[in-house]
């Protein structure tokens, strides 16, 4: 039988022990009593100034509610923009058919490529072409005919009636060939039996590409084979109220906006204003040209037109900057970082996005541009 013996620490062992279970007992009493609730804060308020402004603290919340832009200096609009839509230049594109009735061989251009004036875009089978050999053909055998009709005449042995009658055959058929010709001359032989080239007369772009190989093409088809065009430079096409024709001519200068780019205008020029309204709607065509050297404007895409005032510039700024009391109408200015001022205005022009502030404002202040509202609301509750 053995006896485990229990072999007690020395002191110094115990006294650590000891003082390890103190602390403990102690944290554990620490963490059970109650934490006091901190007490409500108070809100960060700005503070009113007598001249109408109001001053945020640094780090105040409400500041994260505002936006703040520079006014820039534009030209005044001089009426609402027009709304209209992209198109061709017709003096910069081809919109090319086949002349002839015929069938597709092989395509030699597709959409998006760069062309040059003359250069193939089809290879046809042409089967008229022998139309042209037939009509030469038919020529050469009225001049003989109508050489012995000369001959004859000069003899006195045919009439002049038959002369005269040879010579107008002679004319059919020359003016048979020309007509031919005239069918082909978009139409040149390919080396080869490689068919007929049809080309473009102008340089530019593809924009479009109806053809298909072996497909059928007709001269009285609804749809261009091929639509080459020159995309940097464009037109818009608007419409022109009845009130509004005395404030635009031509040669003035417009800005075109688009969906796709709205930070952005384009410059352009109006070319042309119709002399007729139209009956139902009232209008007049207008037509500008833009230049689009970067080929951002896309042929279809809708535009706005800004007819602008070149000579007389003034802040713009967002409508959501203005607050219309009444018969008056304000903003709120930064005066310096933290601290806004409203301020009393007159408008040049109000558009439905933006305005013109014709005094009360310089080119370059910072303006209150969201959060107009809440400002005013701010300024009426003190």
């Amino acid at each position: 039988m053995f006896v485990k013996t229990l072999r007690l620490p020395p002191k110094k062992n115990l006294a650590i022990a000891i003082g390890v279970l103190g602390f403990g007992l102690a944290l554990a009493l620490f963490l059970r009593q109650p934490v006091p609730a901190a007490g409500p804060q108070e809100p960060v308020r700005p503070a009113v100034n007598s001249n109408q402004s109001i001053s945020f603290p640094a780090g105040a919340p409400q500041l994260a509610y505002l936006r703040i832009e520079a006014a820039p200096e534009l030209p005044v609009p001089l009426l609402e923009p027009l709304t209209g839509r992209v198109a061709y230049d017709d003096n910069r594109t081809a919109r090319i058919f086949a002349p002839v009735a015929g069938r597709v061989l092989k395509v030699l251009a597709q959409a998006g490529d760069t062309v040059k004036a003359g250069q193939p875009l089809l290879a046809l089978d042409v089967p008229d072409y022998a139309d042209l050999g037939k009509a030469s053909s038919d020529r050469d055998t009225k001049r003989s005919a109508l050489e012995r009709s000369k001959a004859l005449y000069e003899l006195e042995v045919v009439a002049k009636k038959d002369l005269e009658a040879a010579q107008n055959d002679y004319r059919a058929a020359e003016a048979e060939v020309a007509r031919v010709r005239a069918r082909l001359r978009n139409l040149s032989p390919l080396p080869g039996d490689a068919g007929f080239a049809l080309r473009t007369p102008l340089a530019g772009i593809v924009t479009e590409r109806q053809a298909a190989p072996g497909s059928e093409v007709r001269p009285d088809a609804d749809q261009p084979l091929f639509v080459v065009s020159d995309p940097r430079q464009l037109w818009v096409i608007a419409e022109l109220t009845e009130k509004d024709l005395g404030k635009l001519r031509v040669g003035q200068v417009v800005s075109v906006g688009v969906d796709a780019y709205p930070d952005r205008r384009f410059p352009g020029t109006v070319e042309a204003i119709g002399d007729v309204l139209d009956a139902q709607s009232r209008r007049v065509p207008v037509r500008c040209a833009v230049a689009n050297p970067e080929r951002l404007l896309k042929p279809e895409m809708f535009a706005r037109i800004i007819p602008e005032n070149p000579d007389r510039r003034l802040p713009r700024v967002p409508n959501t900057a203005l607050v219309t009391e009444g018969l008056h109408t304000y903003l709120f200015v930064e005066s310096e970082p933290g601290v806004v001022a409203r301020r009393e205005v007159t408008l040049a022009f109000r558009g439905h996005d933006s305005s013109f502030i014709e005094t009360g404002l310089k080119a370059g202040e910072r303006v209150v541009t969201a959060g107009a509202l809440l400002l005013n609301a701010e300024l009426a509750g003190n």
